[in-house]
């Protein structure tokens, strides 16, 4: 019988160990809208109804396609664009398009940060006042009308300032002196902090009305076809897949490494975090519907940044050890925000490392410093909440999910290198993928998602966005569709320069061939 042994170390980086890996895919999956999203989403979907919905999403496209990231990855060994090339030279558009939808998710997703160091600070003394709705919109923020403002925001500017500083140094240390260092601090304070923020929840008064809100099942709600959409959805979005960061943290692991595994792993701590997350959200809730005589289903902002800067400064400023609390949720916002911003500017990074062959130093100030400038000037003014809520609209809505289905389809019926991909994530793990994989990738996850992509373009198109002004959702909606569309073309168009090594042989042989896999011992590279 022969032995399969791994090709040589080819001078990439790994992450130290699989714990360090485990650790930066669950700080990437573990991020804002795990907190501030999936309990209004749950409340709003049937309570612990919902539960239902979202549980098989998670095992019928959540996992599915975040093994499909995985196996690119880490048999391809690159960030998006060179690993869809390897795989499929005609794909590599697609890689690209998924770039840039890190590109303008990391624009605006600073910006979130710098609110939280910003109320972090706030919360010792409640400088918000009584009025926290006033005084977020009006006094820290300024919003004024939809529109382009050179107005800048100093108190969003300097915060701002801080974040993508340190975001550089942390691309410039690299994947394991940076990143898994990051993630090896920050989620475990994470994790610690919000659990005590949790505990001191359940303790206040009216917190059980809030749970009853939030886990009292709705049985009507599974025969809504929306529930099923907006479960599908928060998994789908929750979870960091289709556009590129799993794809690049995979191709930094190592070749012999347990890939499903770690998927499972990662997959169902992600869920875990968002049930503790509902159970600290709505016992909060219920604690602000008992101070004001109200039930929960009466109180309004129960979801997204009205969440978290207006309701929640709201319930701190009402509660024994305000400054503590305080500091407690908006400190675990900035830790969950800068372990999934990194992890979107490492794919950013590695992608023009890889395209033009630069050191990875220069990748990471090149691409940070461009990504700061339009973060500032687009986000950081009089009018960046208006234009962070519609791109975030249209770049979640429309190119993740158009992201996703293009990836199944190519994969599954065009390249048709599923079973490839299938062999390799069983040759290096334990938990093995059996064929239905390949129907749940290549018909069921694309017809849903279809679904919910036509649903929601019919949706902006007849309705509008938030009753915005038509032309600024098309500048600042469908403008960023146009954009991701442009930006794959254009760096698909130029000629590569750096990696794009036509000798690069993928690891592990799989099929009947290979009779048995054993890789040679690889150091970090």
């Amino acid at each position: 019988m022969t032995t399969v042994q791994s090709p040589a170390p080819e001078g990439r980086e790994t992450w130290t160990s699989n714990r360090g890996f485990i650790l930066a895919a669950i700080g990437s999956a573990v991020g804002l809208g795990n907190i501030w999203r999936f309990p209004g989403v749950a409340y709003e979907g049937g309570g612990g109804a919902f539960l239902v919905p979202y549980l098989i999403a998670l095992v019928t496209a959540g996992i599915p396609i975040l093994f499909l990231d995985y196996a690119i990855g880490h048999r391809f060994r690159a960030a998006a664009p060179l690993a869809f090339r390897r795989m499929w030279r005609r794909a590599e558009a697609l890689g690209w398009f998924q770039t840039a939808i890190l590109f303008v998710i990391s624009t605006y997703y600073a910006v979130i940060i710098a609110w939280s160091l910003s109320y972090f600070y706030f919360s010792f003394g409640t400088k918000w006042g009584d009025d926290s709705k006033t005084f977020f919109l009006s006094e820290y923020l300024k919003v004024g009308d939809p529109g382009v403002s050179g107005e800048l925001v100093s108190g969003v500017a300097w915060p701002l300032i801080i974040v993508w500083v340190l975001i550089i140094v942390i691309l410039a240390l690299g994947v394991a002196k940076g990143v898994e260092k990051l993630n090896a601090v920050g989620l475990p304070l994470l994790v610690l902090g919000f659990t005590a923020l949790v505990i001191k929840a359940l303790t206040l008064p009216g917190a059980s009305d809030g749970l009853n809100a939030l886990f009292t099942p709705d049985w009507g709600a599974l025969s809504d076809l929306n529930v099923w959409i907006a479960a599908y959805s928060q998994i789908f979005f929750s979870m960091s897949i289709a556009f590129g960061i799993m794809i690049s943290y995979a191709s930094f692991q190592r070749r012999k490494a347990n890939m499903t595994s770690s998927g499972l792993v990662v997959g169902f701590a992600n869920s875990s975090f968002e049930i503790l997350a509902g159970i600290g959200v709505f016992s909060t809730l219920g604690f602000l519907a008992h101070e004001q005589g109200k039930s929960v289903g009466e109180l309004e902002g129960i979801t997204g940044p009205t969440l978290s800067f207006i309701t929640f400064p709201k319930v701190i400023s009402e509660m024994p050890g305000s400054a503590f609390f305080g500091a407690l949720f908006f400190g675990s916002l900035a830790i969950a925000g800068f372990t999934s911003l990194i992890s979107l500017m490492l794919g950013v990074s590695v992608a023009f490392q890889e395209k033009f062959g630069l050191s990875k130093e220069t990748a990471s100030v090149s691409v940070g410093v461009v990504t700061a400038i339009v973060s500032f000037g687009l986000f950081s003014t009089t009018t960046g909440l208006i234009a962070l809520d519609t791109v975030d609209q249209f770049a979640n809505n429309i190119g993740i999910v158009v992201s996703a289905i293009a990836m199944c389809v190519i994969v599954v019926w065009l390249a048709r290198t599923v079973e490839t991909l299938r062999g390799h994530l069983n040759a290096v793990s334990t938990f093995k993928v059996g064929r239905w994989w390949i129907p749940v990738i290549g018909l069921y996850a694309p017809v849903f998602l279809g679904i919910m992509l036509v649903q929601k373009v019919y949706d902006l198109i007849k309705n509008g966005y938030e009753g915005y002004p038509a032309w600024y959702v098309g500048v600042f909606g469908w403008g960023t569709v146009a954009l991701l569309v442009v930006f794959a073309a254009v760096f698909t168009a130029i000629r590569w320069n750096g990696r794009d090594d036509p000798g690069f042989t993928p690891w592990p042989p799989v099929g009947a061939d290979a009779e048995r896999v054993e890789p040679a011992k690889e150091g970090v590279r």
